[in-house]
């Protein structure tokens, strides 16, 4: 019997030296009316599907291949009798290579924003034919991807015939790409609901591999990092100079820059094991990063310090005065980047952009926990309130306490920050007990804990922390509030002239 190939493709990349290899290697080409066309004004012979089917495309081309006698010649089964006899009785081609790739519906969600015109660019032949090609990998080769035309050839070119192994392969390759496309169109046909459900029945999340990773938190541990397909943003760092970045390096990365773009004048977050170790609001980058490092500057130390604005040459130098693993912004000039080359075991990163995350995704029990990302504004004023009853907040003090709720978001529960002017002076994170954070933070902010204020991700549940705060002088605290001791908690406050104010959000991080 004759050997057939069928090509129907909208990205052309790679297809002409493909497709002239196959028919030297023996096989008759089918295509549908574009790679047709394609083929034939560059030299090529084949065969158009409707010579094949003998029936003419319809409705504007969305009925093309939808036909036994395409669908007929992938899903027969070469060990089945009756099968081929079939396709003989009907004169039906037996097709043993597909190749196909779909309609880009994930580039033009972006461009087009009509749904009605958006829908017709929904591909319907094209995963059908994968689909059945894949089903029957037995005897099809089915090939989705361009990057995998010159492995094919290498094999027909030395053993005569594809591998079962690498058809296996291909049709898994393929389910997951016909997986990926439906996954995509109906993430986005959400978009058009008028009441979008964050968390439908199905939850199908069309993800593809960006890179493999060196390894995981630990070095026997395998790592891969993977993009949402529909992503708007293709990339969101950049690695300028120094070497591969870690898992580890990404995920302490990412906490830094979703703090320290938070604010809008200029700041610096230095950040160890996804907990800030010091962060600064300022009138400059170096400004911020000196109080920021003043913190607590020995466990600074091989962390990722993160700004919100370019990286200058003398910001440069002082950062090399120190060991940091990753240094993070969104831009820096060329003296910048020339002072930072001159440090051979650190990663710059350029961040220009930094994309909301729409979930966050933990996997336990072998399930999967699916929250909205933690987004909801610092002081909302609806549910925010000043005790004791009719005090009022100085504005300074108002901005630190703001300033020190938003970083006590990123700080891993039980999370406590105690800041002045802007600048963090002491942050106790991850423990068991909260009087044990507070304790922390302010054993670490010392004498300059006199006037400060102190912000908790949580409520108090005794005041104990309260009457600490005020040994070292706390003149204002904001937390959740919520307790059943609130009471108690708020009277402890009063007694101590401390003003305290009730956010109603809490921001537990886990």
């Amino acid at each position: 019997m004759k050997k057939y190939a069928l090509l129907s493709t909208w990205d052309k990349s790679g297809l002409l030296p493909f497709a002239k290899k196959l028919n030297e290697l023996g096989y008759h080409l089918i295509a549908t009316g574009r790679t047709a066309s394609f083929l034939k004004d560059n030299g090529i012979n084949c065969t158009e599907v409707i010579d094949v089917t003998h029936f003419p495309e319809i409705l504007e081309g969305r009925v093309k291949t939808l036909h036994p006698y395409v669908f007929g010649g992938i899903l027969a089964r070469s060990w089945v009798e009756e099968d081929i006899k079939t396709l003989e009785n009907y004169g039906i081609p037996r097709i043993e290579i597909v190749v196909v790739n779909f309609y880009p519906f994930e580039k033009k969600k972006k461009e087009i924003k009509d749904l009605t015109r958006l829908l017709e660019y929904i591909d319907i032949g094209g995963p059908s034919l994968v689909r059945a090609a894949a089903k029957n990998f037995k005897d099809v080769v089915v090939i989705t991807d361009p990057e995998d035309y010159e492995l094919i050839i290498r094999e027909l070119e030395r053993e005569g015939s594809v591998s079962m192994e690498r058809r296996k392969k291909l049709a898994i390759k393929a389910f997951q790409r016909t997986a990926q496309y439906d996954a995509l169109i109906s993430e986005h046909l959400q978009s058009f609901l008028e009441t979008r459900n964050p968390f439908p029945k199905l939850m199908i999340l069309p993800l593809e591999k960006e890179q493999n990773l060196r390894y995981g938190e630990n070095p026997h541990q395998k790592a891969s990092m993977y993009r949402h397909s529909g992503s708007e943003n293709d990339i969101p760092f950049e690695l300028l100079l120094g070497k591969e970045l870690s898992y580890n390096n990404i995920v302490d990365m990412y906490s830094a820059y979703q703090l320290v773009r938070e604010f809008k004048d200029p700041a610096c977050v230095i950040v160890k094991h996804t907990n800030p170790t010091g962060a600064s609001v300022d009138f400059s980058l170096i400004e911020a990063y000196t109080n920021a490092l003043s913190t607590d500057s020995q466990a600074a130390f091989g962390g990722i310090v993160a700004f919100n604005d370019t990286v200058d040459e003398e910001l440069a130098r002082m950062l090399n005065e120190r060991f940091y693993e990753v240094i993070i912004a969104p831009d820096y000039t060329e003296d910048a980047l020339s002072k930072l080359k001159i440090k051979k075991n650190r990663r710059v990163v350029r961040a220009p952009y930094l994309s909301k995350t729409r979930f966050e995704i933990k996997n336990v029990f072998n399930r999967y926990l699916v929250q909205e990302h933690d987004d909801i504004p610092i002081l909302d004023p609806d549910n925010m309130k000043v005790v004791p009853e009719g005090k009022t907040v100085d504005t300074l003090v108002m901005e630190d306490l703001e300033f020190a709720f938003t970083v006590v978001k990123y700080v891993k529960s039980n999370g406590i920050v105690v800041a002045r002017d802007k600048r963090t002076l002491g942050i106790g994170a991850g423990q068991m007990s909260r009087v044990k954070s507070v304790s922390l933070a302010l054993r670490q902010a010392g004498t300059e804990a006199e006037g400060a204020v102190l912000a908790s991700d949580g409520f108090f549940p005794f005041p104990d922390s309260i009457e600490l705060a005020a040994r070292y002088g706390i003149i204002a605290i904001i937390q959740p509030g919520g307790s059943i001791r609130d009471p108690e908690v708020i009277e402890a406050a009063e007694k101590a002239g401390i003003t305290m104010v009730l956010t109603g959000i809490r921001h537990f991080r886990h």
